[in-house]
């Protein structure tokens, strides 16, 4: 698979099929390639929790109020990115430029993730809908957890959905 196959066939899965497990080699791939994911200053300030079992329930639970996230329990596993401190290099260039370089880096860390997830013929789900107290709490974090991605194997049958995009046209310009 090439990265613009694996684009088009990535989509955020909420069916996932319970009784297929997720093979550890596959997903310490998915895993190596968030690890291999760019930040500011190499700082990698995030942490990757692996939640299988009764604590990926939990941590699902922690994800599904008001009614949100309604399949959340169906996936095997969870992975939850906690954000951590900066790297003093990277903390000063954020100061510097009022940026929070932070963020940034979890969502490409998250998109490295779940990229290698398709690769790996995985189905994943960003959740950014969460309550972070519990899910400190569950996983025994010290920093805040800022996204939960759900991880297994989309149940059988389950389409691939036509991608509601903008045009080309509509969201690049040049100059």
């Amino acid at each position: 698979m090439n990265f613009l196959d694996i684009a088009k066939a990535r989509q955020s899965c909420r069916a996932y099929d319970q009784n297929r497990a997720v093979e550890k080699e596959k997903l310490d791939a998915v895993l190596e390639a968030a690890r291999l994911a760019p930040s500011a200053c190499n700082g990698q300030p995030y942490q990757l929790t692996v939640c299988q079992g009764e604590a990926a329930k939990e941590v699902a639970r922690a994800t599904m109020s008001m009614g949100m996230n309604k399949f959340a329990d169906k996936a095997p596993v969870l992975i939850v990115i906690s954000e951590m401190p900066y790297v003093k290099t990277a903390a000063l260039g954020a100061k510097v430029k009022g940026n929070d370089y932070r963020s940034i880096d979890i969502g490409i860390a998250a998109a490295y993730l779940t990229a290698e997830a398709t690769a790996q013929g995985f189905s994943t789900c960003i959740l950014g809908w969460l309550d972070d107290e519990k899910i400190c709490k569950i996983c025994g974090l010290e920093y805040p957890a800022r996204l939960v991605i759900t991880l297994g194997y989309a149940k059988e049958g389950d389409p691939l959905r036509a991608k509601k995009r903008k045009d080309l046209d509509n969201l690049v310009c040049y100059k």
